[in-house]
């Protein structure tokens, strides 16, 4: 097989391709079980390594980065936690955007893989998905023969891991400042339902109604996208019902000020009329007027942790699947208590 390459071995081995690279070169580190079995596949395919091969060989030291789109400030922070976090630790970040493109998702997926960096991160677009798409999965599968696979969602039956947020904490905490400060009414923007995260943010959202007493109504859920114009217009339904609510849960920055906008061209208030919390906290939330209450995901720890992850599998060393990063509450002006109900 003229055409094979050490990934190929590293691949029929199950090794990684820097341990082929130390059994060619006689180097350490290598179990003799390891040791002898890459050995059997060399001779098996006849495999004799030129100097443009041993080159190749070698650590590229670096990671690819696929975000949905780097144009969003969430993916914005992220990616550059994770190149800071990278560069400690001498390694180069390849960053790509899907620009939540399916199409382009599979493509940069590909061309990571042929330039054979040495893991792949990916944030947004399926790896977000409730349902795993079977054939990305597929896709996924083929990568990970050779190359370590992170994202900040999941991809069942993959074996890749996951560096995620607990967004069920992330909503236990917007409740309970809310309810804390007196409000009963309370609504939940934005997101679909198909998206991992705003399914489970809905769960929970549903879950502690109940808990605290409140009177679940189902025209608070109001389903959009993620962007402003979806967040006005899930705010401008609310305020046109009958018994809109005292406060907002939008289901990012971005829908939380197109709900803000929807409130001001009411010619209502905030917090006065309407109080409004988001998540994500990325640097919007503190630009706006008022200054937006939103939960922060410790965007350092976050990179850090996915290119640890990355790192960690690389170096063939024990690994949860599933890592989650805990939020926090970041408490600014455009909350609080509502204004008496007649």
């Amino acid at each position: 097989m003229a055409d094979i390459t050490i990934y190929d071995i590293a691949r029929e081995a199950g090794v990684s391709p820097a341990t082929v690279s130390r059994v060619l070169t006689s180097k350490a580190r290598v179990s003799d079980k390891k040791r002898i079995l890459v050995e059997e596949i060399i001779r098996k395919h006849d495999f004799r390594p030129n100097e443009v091969a041993r080159q190749l060989s070698r650590s590229t030291r670096i990671l690819g980065l696929m975000t949905a789109d780097i144009r969003n400030p969430y993916y914005a922070a992220l990616a550059v936690e994770c190149e800071k976090a990278a560069n400690e630790q001498s390694y180069t970040v390849l960053l790509c955007n899907m620009f939540n493109d399916r199409a382009l998702e599979d493509a940069h997926l590909e061309k990571l893989y042929a330039q054979r960096v040495e893991a792949i991160i990916q944030a947004g677009c399926r790896v977000d998905d409730l349902v795993t798409d079977p054939e990305y999965a597929e896709h996924i599968r083929r990568v990970t023969r050779t190359i370590p696979f992170i994202s900040t969602g999941k991809l069942d039956g993959t074996g890749s891991y996951s560096v995620r947020i607990n967004h069920y904490e992330s909503m236990k905490l917007v409740m309970e400042h809310l309810v804390s400060l007196g409000h009963r009414d309370i609504a939940f923007i934005g997101g679909e339902r198909r998206v991992q995260s705003t399914y489970e943010k809905l769960q929970q959202y549903i879950y502690l109604m109940g808990a605290y007493g409140l009177s679940f109504r189902e025209e608070y859920i109001r389903e959009g996208n993620y962007e402003e114009s979806g967040g006005y217009r899930c705010m401008k339904e609310l305020l046109d019902d009958h018994r809109a609510p005292t406060a907002v849960i939008a289901i990012n920055d971005y829908s939380a000020i197109g709900a803000m906008r929807s409130v001001f061209d009411q010619g209502l208030t905030i917090p006065g009329d309407v109080s409004i919390v988001s998540f994500d906290n990325t640097f919007l939330s503190a630009a706006v007027h008022p200054r937006l209450t939103s939960v922060d995901y410790n965007y350092p720890e976050f990179g850090a942790r996915l290119v640890h992850t990355a790192l960690q599998v690389i170096e063939k060393a024990p690994v949860e699947p599933v890592s989650l990063i805990s939020p926090r509450l970041i408490i600014r002006d455009s909350s609080s208590c509502p204004k008496n109900r007649v």
